[in-house]
């Protein structure tokens, strides 16, 4: 008992036992600073630096954009942004795959590719044929009511009436002379018009400027898409005056007669039009005389 009373007035002495801190000059030993210390101020400073140091730091990284450095730290904010990012590359991959296609299909226009898909129905529906004899084709009173309502509602659709009555459905592209019709046989799915250079070349119908670009055969080349699956594509052209993503109107003005491309042998429009994906004979829907 004895000895652990004595043990402990031992370790009190050593820790409040006065030390003196003295900061001399090297040269002139003479004193500058001192400092009484002892074991226990020592300690209860050291302990009370370290304790401040650790929360200035806590602080600093809690309330900085240091904390962004720490590995496997992330604040919400960032989690944010990368989760809108991750929907914008989902998005910009679908819009990429969209424009890939557009591309191809505006490619084809141009080089004036068509898919010769020839299925013999008869041979697809040959199963599920009826006997017509079997089956009451009199229509009944509401069948008979629709019809007349699709029917007058037809009457003033431009774009889905017969192909063959549609002589004045557009607008003449260029005024001018027609020296070559469309010919299926030879690929010319066009017709080509001469007209003096500079001539105003119109749009045909109301629509969206899909493609408005040089090319090497075909030289200047606009390309406009109008309702129903219809578009337009005007060749050959001295200059465009519209750009693509334009809206045009009908009978606007959107290029020049020109003699451009490596296709062509004097000022005219080569003129196409197609219809959902296929050419048609544009004399079918133009008047061209």
């Amino acid at each position: 008992m004895a000895k652990d009373k004595k043990k402990r007035k031992e370790i009190k002495r050593k820790l409040l036992h006065k030390y003196r801190l003295v900061i001399l000059n090297e040269s002139t030993f003479e004193e500058k600073i001192s400092f009484k210390l002892n074991r226990l101020n020592v300690f209860v400073t050291g302990t009370m630096f370290i304790i401040v140091l650790i929360g200035l730091t806590t602080l600093i990284i809690a309330f900085t954009p240091l904390r962004e450095y720490i590995p496997g730290y992330s604040s919400t904010k960032l989690k944010r942004q990368a989760t809108d990012l991750t929907y914008k590359t989902d998005s910009l991959v679908t819009v990429l795959n969209y424009t890939n296609r557009y591309l191809d299909n505006v490619r084809k226009v141009l080089r004036g590719d068509i898919e010769n898909n020839q299925t013999n129905r008869d041979s697809l529906f040959e199963q599920y044929k009826l006997d017509p004899a079997s089956v009451d084709l009199s229509p009944i009173r509401e069948d008979l009511l629709l019809r007349e309502e699709v029917e007058l509602e037809d009457k003033y659709n431009l774009f889905e009436r017969d192909v063959e009555n549609l002589g004045t459905l557009f607008f003449l592209p260029v005024n001018g002379t027609l020296t070559q019709g469309f010919d299926q046989k030879t690929k010319h799915y066009a017709v080509d018009i001469v007209a003096p250079r500079d001539t105003p070349v119109k749009s045909i119908a109301d629509g969206t400027v899909l493609f408005a670009e040089w090319t090497t055969e075909t030289g200047y080349v606009i390309i406009v898409e109008h309702q129903e699956g219809i578009t337009s594509v005007y060749k050959h052209n001295g200059s465009l005056s519209k750009a693509q993503g334009d809206m045009v109107k009908a009978g606007e003005v959107i290029a020049s007669i020109g003699n451009t491309g490596e296709l062509t042998t004097g000022p005219h429009l080569h003129f196409e039009l197609w219809r959902k994906g296929k050419p048609v004979d544009p004399q079918n829907y133009i008047d061209f005389n």
